[in-house]
């Protein structure tokens, strides 16, 4: 990697001789400027307003434009003596938590290489710091005409320097988040969360830029004179759903993508809370009013069923003695009508004796 910068890292009294490179590289696809009827390149040409002409890199400087628009030139020789100590120094000025750093204010990322076999230990010192102590180096450092603020970190085994911006540029966050009082329910909250483990962890490095892909696809169809691939057709905005009916149709996708089962075509919908329901103004009845209900009838029902074998008791009863007194009404008349046929014996013989003797 070619260096951008050559320096030092100034660590107290230790100086650590380092070169700067770049840690990150863009993939983006870059377009020319073409004239559309002819294809002919289109550029741009440095031209002085003063005379007209084009001019040279060479002849070309920088100067500061006051408030009445008046140039004031500055040279590369006026830059060189600014009295800052950084101009060829990253200082290290405090060592704090990781945590203490804003992401707002971090910005494009460098790789700090020893230079020389001389600075390969006090390099290997600070970056061991660094790792035992759990913490980052704030640095000041010039870079491109202007010092900048840094904080230096570990990645691997080497030492890599985030460039940041000065606290007193980054915006405050006004007028940005939505005005009103606006409330989530628990059960929002609830989908919410099921959704963000349904959708679960991911591999960053499994992540690409399907647009970049797409355009080189477009370039070499055009390229080779086929026709270049059709986009994917949309789909057209669905209902209108509410909050909640927009949380569990999501984790319900998310989680039949996640278990590799084939979906219909997801519509897609248009999130509108919908007014809070009003509560009811009837009241659910009191507790002791239910309790009392219940114990009367416990009572009902305890003082029926202790009523019940009485009842039962007293038919038994009078059954049994309707049937002893039906028995004994039996028992009465086969007893008169026994003694009726005694008598009826014994006078028999009497009315045949008496027949025999008047015969």
């Amino acid at each position: 990697m070619r260096s951008i910068w050559n320096g030092a890292i100034s660590f107290g009294l230790v100086s650590i001789p380092i070169k700067l490179v770049n840690a990150t590289e863009s993939h983006a696809v870059s377009f020319r400027q073409i004239h559309t009827e002819d294809g002919g390149r289109i550029r741009y040409r440095k031209v002085c307003e003063l005379e007209d002409r084009e001019v040279t890199q060479a002849e070309i400087g920088k100067a500061y434009e006051d408030a009445d628009g008046s140039m004031i030139p500055i040279t590369d020789e006026d830059l060189s003596q600014l009295p800052i100590p950084t101009a060829r120094t990253i200082e290290i000025v405090a060592f704090v938590p990781e945590d203490r750093i804003d992401p707002l204010q971090m910005g494009s990322a460098y790789y700090l290489a020893a230079s020389g076999a001389p600075a390969a230990k006090p390099y290997t010192l600070l970056r061991e710091a660094l790792k035992r102590s759990n913490r980052v180096a704030i640095a000041k450092f010039a870079l491109r005409g202007r010092e900048r603020l840094g904080m230096l970190r570990v990645v691997g085994e080497a030492i890599a320097m985030h460039g940041l911006l000065w606290p007193d540029e980054v915006r405050a966050p006004e007028g940005v988040a939505p005005e009103g009082g606006v409330t989530v329910r628990d059960q929002e909250l609830d989908l919410a969360d099921a959704l963000m483990d349904t959708l679960g962890e991911i591999d960053l490095d499994d992540l690409h830029d399907e647009y970049r892909e797409a355009v080189e696809e477009v370039v070499a169809a055009k390229a080779s004179g086929e026709k270049p691939p059709e986009a994917r057709e949309e789909a057209a905005p669905g209902k209108v759903l509410d909050l909640m009916a927009a949380l569990e149709s999501s984790v319900r996708a998310a989680r039949e993508s996640r278990d590799g089962e084939e979906a219909g075509p997801a519509e897609a919908a248009e999130v509108r809370s919908l007014p809070q329901r009003k509560t009811s103004s009837r009241r659910a009845p009191k507790e002791t009013g239910g309790k009392k209900s219940a114990s009367t009838a416990a009572k009902k029902t305890a003082a029926a069923k202790k009523a019940e074998p009485k009842k039962s008791t007293a038919k038994s009863t009078s059954t049994a003695k309707s049937t002893s007194t039906a028995a004994k009404k039996t028992a009465a008349k086969g007893t008169a009508k026994k003694a009726g046929a005694k008598s009826a014996a014994r006078s028999a013989p009497k009315k045949t004796a008496s027949r025999r003797r008047s015969a």
